[in-house]
């Protein structure tokens, strides 16, 4: 047997692929949740850091902090595996999901800090004086311009948090990491878990290159 019905076996592949289309999926969809849910995440932490109380902006810093320096592994296997002794039992899926959110919305925080920040001192002077409250003031004004900031950097931390995904692998959860692993030990072959890497970087790898041409034409703009 050669290297190529080895690691690339066409029929291993063939009968592997459906099963790799549903692991697919759910890496899409956990994926997805993360990004929506970190995001939202980041935008509150960021605005409690900026315009809170004392008290709650030390948190929400402490929380950023924390949750920047704890790899996202660690944070999963906290979920799933300790909050049960609390008497919190989740699915593998809702687990991936807050661990994934929760470091996302760490990072989109700061992200979101740096953004606001950029924003023209006059821009909120402005704002104050025609009278608009502080949330119309951040829905009008503030955020669509630090948005635009923001974007180049936010999208290669969603990709990253994409590509973390198949850490929820370890919880058991049937993402494209798992079902490619199980069809590996089904087919006692190691094509599968090759496909995988292809179908990561097949989906990835336009979002990477995304994120570069978004930060080229952003700095260009800036630069104008």
């Amino acid at each position: 047997m050669n290297a190529l019905d080895i690691f690339f076996n066409l029929d291993v592949l063939a009968r592997a692929f459906p099963i790799l289309l549903r692991g697919l999926g759910m890496t899409l969809l956990l994926g997805a949740v993360a990004i929506v849910a970190g995001t939202l995440l980041g935008i509150g932490l960021a605005l409690t850091r900026l315009f809170a109380a004392r008290p709650l902006r030390l948190l929400a810093t402490g929380y950023i902090d924390v949750m920047r320096a704890m790899p996202v592994l660690v944070v999963l296997i906290l979920i799933y595996y300790a909050l049960p002794f609390a008497g919190v039992v989740l699915s593998s899926f809702a687990a991936a999901a807050i661990a994934l959110s929760l470091v996302l919305g760490a990072y989109t925080a700061e992200v979101m800090r740096a953004g606001i920040q950029a924003v023209p001192k006059g821009q909120f002077e402005a704002s104050s004086a025609l009278g608009l409250g502080f949330w119309r003031m951040m829905q009008k004004v503030i955020l669509p311009q630090a948005m635009r900031i923001v974007i180049p950097p936010h999208a290669s931390n969603c990709v990253s948090i994409i590509k973390d995904t198949s850490l929820a692998s370890v919880v058991a959860m049937s993402d494209l990491l798992k079902q490619a692993t199980d069809a590996q030990a089904l087919f006692a072959n190691p094509t599968p878990l090759l496909g995988a890497a292809l179908i990561y970087v097949a989906i990835l790898w336009p979002l990477v290159r995304l994120t570069g041409w978004l930060e080229t034409r952003f700095a260009r703009a800036y630069a104008r």
